[in-house]
């Protein structure tokens, strides 16, 4: 049962190794607008993302840029043996996950007297990198 444990525990840490995460938190604008962006990127090839992201006309795109380059530096931290495979395209978006983030509430002056509330949203979002054609690791004895 031990050996099991720790066998299943070996796979999945060479699984982590595989993914990169960065994640960028409380970005002031709406939710809504940045997943627009996020949709357009999820699943792809991270070098055709970064040229999508580089030529979008959307304010989000900019943020969502920078964070894209976050998680390939952080998945080359990882992989520095593997790094062809960035070169190779193998590398893709495996997630991208927008949610929301603190509201800031503010009021502003309404007809007769009253005050109206604006929500001033932002949002949390996370990226996930992967590789496509990933090769079963075998252990050597």
């Amino acid at each position: 049962m031990g050996a099991r444990k720790r066998e299943m525990a070996e796979r999945q840490k060479a699984i982590k190794k595989q993914t990169a995460i960065a994640k960028l938190n409380d970005v002031p604008t709406s939710p809504r607008k940045m997943r627009l962006v996020a949709d357009m990127v999820r699943g792809m090839e991270v070098n055709h993302a970064l040229d999508v992201l580089k030529y979008s006309k959307k304010e989000a795109s900019n943020r969502l840029n920078k964070l894209v380059r976050s998680a390939v530096a952080n998945w080359e931290a990882k992989n520095e043996e593997s790094r062809k495979e960035l070169e190779n395209g193998n590398v893709f978006i495996k997630t991208i996950m927008v949610g929301q983030g603190r509201s800031l509430k503010r009021i502003r002056t309404a007809p007769q007297g009253r005050a109206a509330r604006i929500r001033k949203r932002s949002n949390h979002v996370t990226v996930v990198l992967d590789v496509k054609n990933q090769q079963p690791v075998k252990e050597e004895e």
